[in-house]
């Protein structure tokens, strides 16, 4: 054949198979192991599918108990190598699979429909701690919606896209996860399979890295190899401590967790794999959950123009501490929260407007307080603006107007050249000689938003230094996330009620505070909390689970200011809440059986959360306020004290 012939016969052919990838190696696709993970975890889901066929076939034929609680466990260890992913991609499908045993309603429903929890956790309940074969019904039909469930996780996986950033960053996810809600005991609490789930799940986050780890290895051999030490020494250390009261939560996080974390950090860096754009919750550069700045308060702001600026944080400290907002230009914000208590002013519940009695509940701290989904103990409002506009208006509170201020405000030259830095063109700006009252939420917002710190010593005994922490107060962690089960409400690492990993949702609790600190004859409080706002029975007596940091300097204790002391605080816990203490609390949400506490372990419990102390946000009060004619010789001055 002549070469003529070749070019015009043969050549357009080879071209034609070249285009199509054939003839000559091609280089690996950028998202060809992304596929590879998805059709694993098809098959992932299908041996689920598998797995749940052989435990509902266990109970309907009424095989042992031993045998029946086998069958679950093969069960739950296999959700767990499809966990990561299902609760990425299919959030909603995830948690009709593995979310808490309560029932819910939503606050928008007008027939208040009982929404009934579904999924692996309401059939551990039928099958443990013993299994009694007259829950055999009721547990296949729970096992026949998991069933429903895997299937349509099945079928929205097939049309689900996956690219090399969504899987990694569903990995480190899942790391946190394990952190979170995994070790604590969140999802198993009656089968008691958290640390074998825990190594369940990391083990399926190495076989998707081990996709990822030809190309890594080119790329950097020893990061490779530091990835698999990292996941071998995680998953090791769990399966050789099984014990769970016994298990060393706190080495695992420091030691292996975080590695574990910042390791698949630095691999998706060097793989030139994105983290996701956009602002989240836990920043997705964050390399530990524990990192200063792993937290961003303005994932919880209403809108952009609504983040958070040094200009508008400056300007919401002179409002929050001007009088000129309350009605009788006589007291501010920090009358109730005072930067000397941390936020807080020592009172079991506020002082009135001009006053006149008490409000009717004790007054939060609001360090930190930006980080979280609901404000109030009710839960009322979602956003810092919300909750300053109605702070505001409450007549035993500050008694004042938005409109009002805004106009006294108007007039000192002052101000509104910190009202025009704040809010420049663009920013929610008003004419030059006005201020809004969006600008005065948003502004008092930011200051509080400003109030985030994240460097006690718990934090930085996470960041490594292990001299931050004593004996006790390593005990006392390793209680709170294990034993005492106070990490399965109150989360880490903000140790409020806003639930990880993806920080998104604020949880209340049931759990029956007493009117008085009388332990011989308790009676419930009658304040119903959550059911004022939203009027929903499921509601009644439910408050949000806030923070514990700085717990240790805002004293007194629960909405009601009922206890003085930590040590109350334990005992009421470790008794089982209000049911525990024999009170009558039908739908208490927090378990009424007793801890089983030792006075040695109620005070470890009590020296722990002492490290969580971190005041560096609090700051000083303004020297001075601004200056303006409608301001009397009353509250020009800065006032303290009670005001």
């Amino acid at each position: 054949m002549t070469h003529k012939l070749f070019l015009v016969l043969v050549a357009p052919f080879l071209f034609f198979l070249l285009a199509l990838g054939y003839c000559v190696p091609k280089k690996q696709e950028p998202d060809a192991a992304s596929a590879r993970v998805k059709g694993e975890y098809e098959l992932d889901i299908s041996r689920l599918d598998n797995a749940l066929a052989r435990l509902k076939s266990v109970v309907a034929a009424n095989a042992p108990a031993g045998e029946i609680q086998r069958a679950f466990y093969d069960a739950r260890l296999t959700y767990k190598k499809v966990e990561y992913l299902a609760e990425y991609f299919n959030p909603y499908t995830a948690k009709a699979m593995n979310g808490p045993p309560v029932d819910e309603v939503e606050e928008d429903d007008p027939n208040q429909i009982v929404v009934k929890p579904t999924g692996f956790q309401v059939v551990e309940e039928l099958l443990f701690p013993e299994y009694d074969a007259a829950n055999r019904e009721e547990a296949l039909k729970e096992i026949g919606i998991l069933h429903s469930s895997v299937n349509r996780l099945r079928l929205v996986t097939q049309t689900t896209p996956m690219a090399d950033r969504h899987i990694f960053d569903a990995m480190r996810q899942q790391v946190y996860r394990v952190i979170t809600l995994g070790i604590t005991g969140f999802d198993s609490p009656a089968a008691g399979y958290s640390l074998a789930e825990a190594a369940a799940a990391l083990s399926s986050l190495k076989q998707t890295f081990l996709v990822y780890l030809p190309d890594l290895s080119q790329k950097s051999p020893e990061l490779a190899a530091r990835a698999v030490k990292a996941f071998d020494e995680s998953i090791d250390f769990l399966q050789q401590n099984t014990g769970f009261d016994r298990f060393d939560r706190a080495v695992f996080i420091a030691d292996y967790a975080n590695t574990l974390s910042s390791t698949l950090a630095d691999a998706g860096e060097a793989l030139d794999i994105p983290v996701p754009a956009g602002v989240r919750a836990v920043a997705a550069g964050a390399r530990t959950l524990f990192d200063k700045d792993a937290f961003d308060p303005d994932y919880y702001a209403p809108d952009h123009d609504a983040h958070l600026t040094a200009a508008r944080a400056g300007l919401g400290k002179m409002l929050f501490f001007d009088p000129i907002l309350s009605g009788n230009n006589s007291r501010s914000c920090a009358s109730c929260h005072n930067p000397e208590k941390a936020f807080t002013d020592g009172q079991t519940k506020s002082i009135a407007f001009d006053f006149k009695g008490q409000v009717s509940r004790n007054s939060p701290t609001i360090l930190n307080a930006a980080l979280q989904r609901s404000l109030f103990h009710d839960m009322r409002v979602v956003f810092l603006e919300d909750q300053a506009s109605d702070v505001l208006a409450n007549e035993q509170e500050m008694h004042g107007s938005f409109g009002k201020a805004a106009a006294l405000v108007a007039q000192s030259p002052e101000y509104l050249d910190m009202f025009r830095n704040a809010f420049p063109e663009g920013a929610g700006q008003a004419a030059p000689d006005a201020v809004t009252e969006q600008q005065m939420k948003v502004a008092i917002a930011s200051y509080v938003r400003s109030l985030t710190a994240m460097d006690s010593r718990f934090d930085q005994y996470m960041r490594g230094d292990k001299t931050q922490l004593s004996a006790i107060e390593k005990d006392g962690l390793n209680l709170f996330t294990g034993k005492a089960k106070c990490a399965t409400c109150h989360f880490l690492p903000l140790f409020n009620g806003t639930v990880p990993p993806t920080f998104d949702h604020t949880e209340a609790e049931i759990i029956g505070v007493p009117s008085s600190a009388d332990t011989l004859r308790p009676v419930l409080d009658p304040d119903l909390g959550r059911y004022h706002s939203f009027r929903i029975d499921l509601h009644r007596f439910a408050f949000k689970t806030p923070t514990l940091r700085n717990v240790a300097l805002t004293a007194p204790y629960m909405h009601n200011g009922v206890y003085n002391t930590l040590e109350e605080v334990v005992d009421f816990y470790n008794k089982g809440g209000g049911a525990g203490m024999g009170i009558s609390v039908p739908n208490q949400t927090l378990p009424a059986e007793p801890l089983h506490l030792t006075i040695g372990e109620k005070q470890a419990l009590i020296a722990f959360m002492g490290a969580l102390t971190d005041t560096s946000a609090v700051g000083s009060r303004p020297d001075k306020l601004p200056t303006f004619p409608a301001r009397t010789a009353l509250n020009n001055r800065l006032v303290g004290g009670r005001y």
